[in-house]
């Protein structure tokens, strides 16, 4: 990657176009034309820098449920664990971690989906020792922007772009069928040509103005967190993945929460639930070139706020990565499969 490669991918990862033209659009302040914009994108599509140009979508605001979950394995069953919690189509990411708690998985599912009973299924199937779900009771923060200048200096802060507040004004919207079949398109990656809004409009009945004002609408209403590109963090040079879990004062748990979202290197932070054997209620996710980079970032962190019980979580390996992918009938083909009958 050049520095121009790099510039751009700082650009499309929080602000990219919609409009007719969008590549062109996002050359001009680079002095690229359209066709080198082209170029470029693709190259890093094709070596896997890029891994997909799509509208995000907030899961909890679309009526589906997710969780982070926590399992505890023998080493030796890990992989194949993973295997089998793969299979599900909500299981978006899928980490080794190295701690007693060792594979950490996302999940979400539709509305009608019992997320807890799927749970309970995976932790059969896999035979885990323990299992941990761990919700999100607060949102301070979503939203992976990776800084590929190098330029943005460990305790650099920026407003949060979309934060729990996002969540709670989606619920005074009902999505209707329309809405549905935006999502349906923009949740596809974008190819790489100079309209590529054109068929996604057609194929649900209107032009690129209809679909950029039913987009732009979704995120007035807090359903939809931005269109963008998502990168792959290794390709791109971020080789660790850091994830930093603190035990907060319950009492100020929203102030320090905010405070820890406020780091521009914080692209997660989330208060989720304790346990016995789990003091820390505030997580925060972190992306750096190596270990020490994200243990900079942690100790400002640390600093900042005061908060001196944490631990680091890093990721040891990648067993899966994905789009959660929303209205398709995967969910209730895994369920028919793995989920028992009750009957009566």
């Amino acid at each position: 990657m050049d520095d121009l490669d790099k510039q751009l991918l700082n650009r499309i990862q929080s602000d990219f176009p919609l409009v007719v033209r969008p590549y062109q659009t996002l050359g001009e302040p680079l002095g690229l034309s359209e066709d080198e914009v082209l170029a470029r994108v693709g190259a890093l599509k094709a070596e896997r820098i890029i891994r997909q140009v799509s509208a995000i979508f907030d899961t909890k605001s679309l009526g589906y449920k997710s969780s982070l979950v926590a399992m505890r394995l023998p080493p030796n069953r890990i992989a194949d664990a993973a295997r089998i919690i793969n299979e599900h189509p909500g299981v978006t990411h899928n980490y080794e971690r190295n701690h007693e708690y060792n594979l950490w998985f996302t999940i979400g599912v539709p509305p009608t989906s019992d997320l807890e009973a799927i749970v309970d299924r995976m932790h059969e199937l896999v035979r885990a020792e323990v299992t941990r779900v761990m919700y999100t009771l607060r949102l301070f923060k979503i939203g992976v922007n990776l800084d590929m200048t190098g330029q943005r200096p460990a305790d650099a802060t920026s407003t949060p772009e979309y934060v729990e507040e996002d969540r709670i004004r989606a619920r005074d919207y009902e999505l209707t069928e329309l809405d549905k079949g935006v999502v349906r398109e923009l949740q596809e990656d974008l190819p790489v040509e100079p309209c590529p809004f054109h068929a996604m409009a057609e194929r649900i009945g209107t032009d690129e103005a209809g679909l950029f004002a039913s987009a732009l609408d979704l995120q007035r209403r807090g359903f939809l967190r931005r269109f963008a590109a998502i990168l792959y963090h290794r390709k791109a040079g971020f080789k660790a993945n850091g994830m930093g879990v603190w035990a907060a004062p319950p009492d100020d748990v929203v102030e320090i929460g905010q405070k820890m979202a406020s780091f521009s290197a914080v692209s997660h932070c989330y208060q989720r639930p304790t346990y016995p054997d789990w003091p820390y209620n505030i997580f925060t996710m972190v992306h750096g070139r190596s270990v020490d980079e994200c243990e900079e970032i942690l100790r400002a962190i640390s600093k900042t706020t005061g908060v001196t019980n944490h631990t680091s979580l890093y990721s040891t390996r990648e067993y899966k990565k994905t789009r959660l992918r929303f209205y398709t009938s995967e969910y209730e083909a895994w369920e028919a499969r793995y989920m028992p009958v009750i009957a009566g």
